[in-house]
């Protein structure tokens, strides 16, 4: 395992990091063999951005023997409310949240407080002239916290972010899809016919622009998203028309500039060792040059990466687990039975679902979630009870 600073921070960690949201409704066991499997491969760097109580006290035990040897991002905003994860600015369920998390966590300082998933400026500009910011500094101030974080999927609240002195640490959401298409505003750029034929050419200037911003001003840049949710690695929802290995999506997230580490969801050790294969894999197993420069012209706009910031929904239903069934089950001229099982089994699925669309505008990806809910109606049929 190698390992990079995190910006002016000084401090050093594994350029291959945890990501922790597969953690969800699993057992402790599965958490501590995960922990595990990090240590002993040198992965030092974990994330939890999750408000589920189980997964913040099954990660807090997991480490507590050996808390030293690990870099934390803990996220202000994400909260559990009514069984569901809400993002907020109220400070009457922020504080709540936080220090949840640092009881569950077992720990006294968190490395990285993170302000938790800003796309809008609005939502900036609130954050950062109002109660939230100042609560985030009397934790640094306290000791609470080492240093200030913020994640984004928007490439404009990135640029500030990483003009702001403030900010110490950037997550924002990393790979070569996502880099071709920007921010979605410029799409026809992107469908020109000479668009992909230069190696770089392909990447939205304003992403460009964060990543040159990162460097010269040592904030650090962590990376989410490497694997878009997993849709990059398989033929048929890779916005390619090919899957990408593990291997290539993190060398491409790594080789941007001011980029420190990578997070990668993976629900088992195997997983992770796909992953791991990047520390020893040849010139020519990173190379996703290729790929890219064949790549049809499809735009990422409308496609769920299964984040869950489209929660909380009013009828309760798992939006994210409803919209990844039935994207593994519409490639198929029948629903596989293991996958109408597992829908049979949520507690809440897309039947409940009233249209009201509040759900839209929380999504990074503007997917039109109604309309799949309604898709899912037809392709999975009402429960039979």
């Amino acid at each position: 395992m190698k390992y990079r600073k995190l910006g002016n921070t000084g401090i050093e960690v594994s350029e291959i990091a945890f990501g922790s949201e597969f953690l969800v409704e699993r057992p402790y066991e599965d958490t501590e063999v995960l922990i595990q499997a990090c240590e002993e491969n040198g992965i030092n760097f974990l994330d939890c951005w999750m408000s589920e109580p189980d997964v913040r006290s099954h990660l807090g035990r997991a480490i507590k023997g050996n808390r030293d040897a690990w870099v934390i991002q803990g996220h202000l905003g994400a909260t559990w409310q009514n069984e569901q994860y809400v993002r907020t600015r109220d400070m009457d369920k922020v504080i709540p949240a936080f220090e949840d998390f640092m009881q569950r966590f077992q720990i006294d300082t968190l490395d990285f407080g993170m302000i938790h998933y800003v796309d809008l400026l609005e939502d900036y500009e609130e954050i950062m002239n109002g109660p939230f910011i100042e609560y985030v500094r009397k934790l640094k101030d306290d000791g609470t916290i080492a240093h200030i974080g913020l994640s984004t999927h928007n490439p404009d609240i990135g640029i500030l972010a990483a003009q702001n002195p403030e900010i110490e640490l950037l997550m924002f959401s990393i790979n070569p899809a996502f880099d071709m298409f920007g921010s979605m505003l410029d799409i026809e750029e992107y469908r020109k016919e000479d668009a992909y034929d230069r190696e770089f050419s392909s990447i939205n200037p304003k992403r460009a622009e964060i990543y040159e911003l990162c460097e010269k001003n040592g904030t650090a840049l962590t990376v989410m998203k490497g694997f878009a949710g997993g849709n990059l690695l398989s033929d048929e929802t890779s916005p390619f028309g090919v899957a990408l290995t593990p291997v290539q999506c993190i060398h491409y997230a790594l080789s941007q500039k001011g980029v420190s580490s990578i997070f990668v969801g993976v629900k088992n050790p195997q997983e992770l060792e796909e992953s791991l294969k990047y520390c020893d894999a040849t010139e020519a197993e990173k190379d996703y040059s290729q790929t890219l420069k064949n790549a049809p012209k499809n735009s990422y706009k409308g496609q769920c990466t299964y984040c869950g910031h489209c929660q909380p929904c009013s009828s309760g239903i798992d939006i994210a687990m409803v919209n990844k069934l039935f994207d593994l089950a519409k490639y198929h001229d029948e629903v596989p039975a293991s996958i109408h099982e597992h829908y049979n089994n949520l507690k809440y699925d897309a039947t409940e679902c009233i249209a009201c669309g509040e759900c839209e505008p929380r999504c990074p990806f503007d997917v039109h979630i109604v309309d799949v809910m309604l898709d899912a109606q037809d392709l999975f049929g009402f429960k039979m009870f």
